[in-house]
């Protein structure tokens, strides 16, 4: 994945109302679209909608018998603590959503604000944020983020900020790429001749070029942050207990799992059905936002 695959010709650039109609067009033909925005649609309803989707406080300790299987009133079964399994599925959409938006959040800001200054400017300034991209990219994002969590400490949220900073060069380098491909081109390489600032040619010629392929990178970016939130949680330095997150209650029912599988299996199926949802959206997104699905 190129930011030339996605960046725009100025010349062809399309501002007409229309042009949102014909992206949405065309995400709704793309199967795997409009099967990721179902899913994704669907989480978003449920994470709104939890505490009177949930038939039980996600915390409640004692709301069923202990290690009761899937049926009756606990359509999810029930966990050591007797705590219902549904209801803490359902409330761990809130924490995935948050994750998403947090994490992602982190990285596309800092790694869009990297990218921009250090492809526009160039010289020692391009020079130098680009090296320091490069050492982060030398490492793995799972070891930046231990890193992080190292001098942060364990947590939800230090963990959100952790899997942020450790996908910023990602991003970082798309938003390069894009630029360099962009102060290429004849429109912006004639700009200084017809006396336009700086601030006009990033913010009207280089963001809209930037920005596409980074709406895809982003949807694609929340499921990696999803997995990589609740493998911390898993290894116990993410969320920590009673908090409903997905990848603790995997980690807690790992040692019941011949006893009570339902405590490990639907946890996992909804982090699995979150993470195709993402995928499958920004793959719709990518196909919607390539110019030459609206050629002809």
């Amino acid at each position: 994945m190129t930011g030339a695959t996605y960046s725009v010709e100025h010349s062809g650039h399309d501002d007409s109302p229309g042009h949102g109609g014909r992206f949405w067009r065309t995400l709704l033909r793309s199967p795997s679209g409009v099967v990721g925005l179902c899913i994704v649609a669907a989480l978003v309803i449920v994470a709104v909608f939890a505490s009177w989707i949930a038939p039980f406080d996600p915390l409640q300790m004692g709301a069923g018998k202990r290690l009761s299987p899937p049926g009756g009133a606990h359509w999810f079964g029930t966990d050591e603590f007797g705590r219902d399994v549904f209801s803490r599925v359902v409330f761990g959409a809130r924490l995935t959503i948050r994750i998403g938006v947090i994490a992602v959040g982190i990285s596309l800001t800092v790694g869009l604000l990297l990218g921009l200054v250090g492809g526009y400017a160039g010289g020692w300034t391009e020079r130098v944020l680009m090296r320091g991209v490069d050492v982060l990219f030398s490492f793995t994002e799972i070891v930046i983020a231990l890193a992080c969590l190292a001098i942060l400490g364990a947590g939800l949220t230090n963990a959100m900020i952790a899997i942020g900073i450790a996908s910023i060069p990602f991003y970082a380098r798309i938003t390069h790429s894009v630029v360099l491909v962009e102060k290429g081109k004849p429109y912006f390489e004639s700009g200084p001749a017809v006396a336009a600032g700086h601030l006009r040619m990033v913010f009207r010629y280089l963001l809209p070029n930037v920005i596409p392929p980074l709406i895809v990178v982003a949807t694609l970016g929340v499921s990696t942050a999803v997995l990589a939130a609740a493998g911390l949680s898993f290894l116990g330095l993410g969320a920590q207990p009673p908090v409903p997150e997905w990848g603790f209650m995997l980690a807690s029912s790992r040692e019941l799992i011949s006893r009570a599988p339902w405590m490990m299996i639907f946890p996992g199926c909804a982090i699995a059905v979150t993470v195709l949802g993402f995928n499958l959206l920004g793959d719709g997104i990518r196909e919607a936002l390539d110019p030459r699905q609206h050629r002809g």
